[in-house]
């Protein structure tokens, strides 16, 4: 592709993008599927460029209006053109050809506006502290609130490119046997600092043709999601309930943890979601253990009502903002694909209270989010202890395996990527103190197999 037919693709891609109520990593790979021609440096350049020009989203809307240009797909890309890759308005005229592959020939009125921005440089010294650091202003002051002093600098750290975590079969082989066995595939990598099972490359890999990948001997997932997994210190022996398994990664890392002796049950409102987690299971060697049940199926939502006092472990990945995966996901700071910001906490505490009854004497409810904010997070288990009084919060250190570092001080986990190197994850650990009397998780179950 020539350079004029990269742009025309970044426009045409940024036309869904602000018109489709769909996720950027979609529509990107929904525009590449349809385009078999375009070729694998081509699309890693356009995709680059758009993930660059969203997690600058904030600093283009500015100048845009800083330049009085309107926003649409076309001045959009066009700006960052110049303000990312620094091109001059000569540059960009030439791009804008006209041809059948390149965008329309610019107007006065384009080149104009353009020219106030050609020669900027990204960051202006009047930019408000929350468009220097690509944060929405509705969540700015709690954002702000919870960072204090280093807010700019973990600001920055989600503005970065999130590296490529992998989790290792510890049921197959050591971590140190998969460091051995990607190093003689030439592949440079190190261990986590926190997670026992964890490496991070150091390099970027296709790392679906690798034979340490093939043989199911690793798999892809952030470090701080494993250490959600790792919070709930899931032993051999254990009953554990995944209640939003999605698709089965946490599932995976708590079946490792286990040495495979046990029961794992992976519950998911998404039935979808949960048949692609079955073959990841059987490749890992763990489907023995684990019994997945989607939550569309009336059957199982009755189950599930009958399990009272029943697992050692409940997990609650509950459905949240995400705004601690910005680094991954930048259009999560500006489009919203999923319930209002509102609903999503009331979906949290519903899920807390009725999964509450699901944990024996004794066991314990891991609430994890991939959110920064507090509402989702330490006020959402707050709340719930006040209106549960069967539970007490474990500080996170005292939750943890004593066979791993703990990433955390105090009674909650929470990571970041300036701290951890992880997406920003949050983790509470809540203790069943009391159980009802009479309060028996097996006295239905027969009837439901009949």
């Amino acid at each position: 592709m020539t350079p004029s037919a990269r742009i025309k693709a970044s426009i045409e891609i940024y036309q869904t993008i602000h018109s489709a109520y769909v996720p950027m990593d979609n529509v990107i790979g929904d525009y590449m599927r349809g385009r078999k021609y375009i070729g694998s440096n081509d699309r890693r350049y356009i995709a680059a460029f758009c993930y660059g020009a969203m997690r600058s989203h904030a600093k283009i809307m500015w100048w845009l209006d800083f330049a009085g240009i309107e926003f649409n797909a076309r001045s959009y890309v066009l700006a960052a053109l110049a303000l990312l890759e620094q091109q001059n308005i000569e540059y960009i005229a030439g791009i804008c050809n006209g041809d059948k592959y390149s965008p329309e020939l610019m107007s006065d009125e384009e080149k104009s506006g353009l020219e106030k921005i050609c020669g900027q440089a990204l960051v202006h010294p009047d930019m408000p502290e929350r468009v220097v650091s690509e944060v929405p202003e509705e969540h700015y002051e709690e954002i702000k609130s919870i960072y204090g002093d280093d807010f700019s600098a973990e600001m920055e750290a989600y503005l970065g490119e999130a590296a490529l975590d992998l989790r290792v079969n510890i049921n197959k082989l050591t971590r140190e046997d998969a460091l051995n066995s990607l190093k003689k595939e030439n592949i440079s990598a190190k261990p986590h600092e926190f997670s026992p099972w964890g490496i991070r490359l150091k390099q970027k890999v296709f790392l679906t043709t690798t034979r340490t990948f093939k043989k199911r001997l690793i798999d892809i997932q952030d470090e701080g999601s494993q250490l959600i997994a790792l919070a709930c210190n899931a032993q051999p022996s254990m009953q554990v309930l995944d209640y939003c398994a999605g698709a089965g990664g946490k599932t995976l890392a708590l079946a490792n943890a286990m040495q495979c002796k046990g029961r794992v049950v992976a519950m998911d409102i998404d039935s979808r979601r949960l048949a692609k987690a079955r073959p990841r299971f059987t490749r890992a060697g763990v489907s023995d253990i684990i019994e997945v049940r989607g939550l569309e199926d009336i059957k199982n939502r009755k189950w599930l009502r009958r399990q009272k006092a029943t697992f050692d472990v409940t997990l609650l990945d509950v459905p949240c903002s995400g705004t601690g995966t910005w680094r991954r996901n930048p259009d999560l700071r500006w489009h919203h694909y999923g319930p209002k910001f509102e609903d999503l906490l009331v979906t949290q505490a519903e899920i807390l209270d009725k999964m509450s009854d699901t944990v024996k004497l004794g066991g314990r409810i891991v609430y994890a989010t991939c959110s920064m904010l507090k509402q989702e997070n330490e006020q959402q288990v707050e709340a719930f202890l006040a209106r549960n009084t069967q539970y007490r919060l474990v500080p996170i250190k005292d939750a943890w395996p004593e066979e791993a570092v703990c990433p955390s001080e105090g009674n909650y986990m929470r990571l970041s990527p300036m701290r951890h190197g992880t997406d920003g994850f949050f983790a509470a650990v809540l203790e069943r103190i009391e159980v009802n009397e009479g309060e028996s998780s097996n006295d239905d179950e027969d009837d439901f197999f009949e």
